[in-house]
């Protein structure tokens, strides 16, 4: 059982203008888990939804002035974040922890009809974040309206790792304590082009190594619920049909390391066969979906050159394997000076990196 319960009650302002979105046509006062229409990597355990990748979420509406969300973590986890959305409009995050107990009360007066997104703002192998229910007046689960779907595979900067120090600094705090994935470049770029989106990253990771051992590696965890190699859940990938998939890796496969443990130099070879092999199972999950590899904005210099090589070449083989299919698309990201902590984009870098990839993305969707 999960225990550390506690209540998250979030009312929400009244702000004009709502999302585009088609309701559930159940109207009633209490959403189980099972009530809930996820995007993103989650289950049912223990008839609780579990939010496991970054930036899943889910969305509601409600008459009135609260609603409540119930929310915990396992107790294993001292704490972790959600974020949330009101009426189209960004709010902030909210912290989880295993010791808080009663509800957190947000209230404002009012009786119109909201909408509420809740996404998850850290990464899988942070940990789940667990809804049990959301109850307020005439609650409804809304689902996005028929929209086309982009998954952006990645590593740290994928998930909006290190992005964010709001509220808590470089430096301090644990690692997922920066993370903001709304706020990332994938979800930033699908709410431009009036898309929806998955996230599928883990930090550290790359397609044959991570950024200072030799796994696991992308392949060894992409079809794993919760992305741990060891994890005894596989996903299924009919629950979703993404018209596109990002593929955003290599700068943890030419990464120094840490410089304690033993690394090899890079391996272009090793790169392009992993790196094609790992396409082609995408391809065979996905199979009308546009395939984009994307180079690296932390990756410069003559890196940058050996990175962009290697898409080429896997750009190559698999149009070769696949000749009736969609070619496979390339796209490159300037150079880029990171703000945020330990080497990682911002949110605002996160913004320019969307800037960059929309028209690129747009086109593709127009296509």
């Amino acid at each position: 059982m999960i225990k550390n319960k506690f209540f998250l009650l979030i009312a929400c302002f009244v702000i004009s203008g709502c999302s585009s979105t088609k309701n559930n046509t159940v109207t009633k006062d209490n959403l189980s888990a099972t009530d809930l229409l996820p995007y993103g990597r989650t289950a049912i355990t223990n008839n609780q939804l579990e939010l496991i990748s970054s930036a899943v979420h889910f969305g509601f509406s409600f008459e009135g002035s609260a609603c409540e969300i119930y929310a915990s973590v396992p107790e294993w986890l001292d704490h972790n974040y959600i974020q949330y959305e009101l009426d189209g409009v960004y709010q902030k995050r909210i912290k989880i922890s295993k010791d808080q107990s009663g509800p957190i009360r947000l209230t404002v007066p009012g009786t119109s009809k909201h909408s509420i997104w809740i996404y998850k703002a850290t990464e899988a192998t942070t940990g789940p974040v667990f809804i049990e229910k959301i109850s307020g007046k005439n609650i409804r689960s809304i689902a996005n309206s028929n929209v086309p779907l982009i998954e952006f595979i990645g590593n740290s900067i994928t998930c909006g790792a290190a992005a964010d120090t709001s509220e808590v600094p470089c430096g301090s705090g644990v690692y997922h304590d920066q993370h903001n994935a709304y706020y990332a470049y994938g979800p930033r770029v699908a709410r431009m082009l009036g898309a929806h989106y998955i996230l599928s990253s883990v930090s550290g990771i790359g397609i044959y190594r991570t950024w200072n051992k030799l796994e696991p590696s992308m392949p060894q965890v992409y079809d794993k619920t919760d992305f741990q190699p060891a994890g005894s859940r596989h996903w299924d990938f009919t629950k979703y049909a993404p018209r596109i998939v990002s593929i955003a890796l290599g700068t943890n496969d030419l990464s120094n390391g840490d410089g304690k443990s033993p690394r090899v130099p890079f391996d272009s070879t090793k790169f392009v066969n992993a790196y094609t092999s790992f396409v082609q199972f995408v391809k065979s999950k996905y199979p009308n979906a546009q395939i984009v590899l994307l180079n690296s904005p932390m990756v410069t210099g003559d890196r940058n050159i050996l990175l962009q090589q290697c898409l080429n070449t896997i750009k190559t083989n698999i149009d070769k394997l696949y000749p009736s299919g969609k070619p496979i698309q390339l796209f490159s990201f300037q150079p880029m000076k990171a703000r945020g902590c330990t080497g990682h984009p911002s949110v605002d870098d996160h913004a320019l990196l969307a800037d960059q990839l929309f028209p690129f993305l747009k086109n593709l969707l127009l296509h």
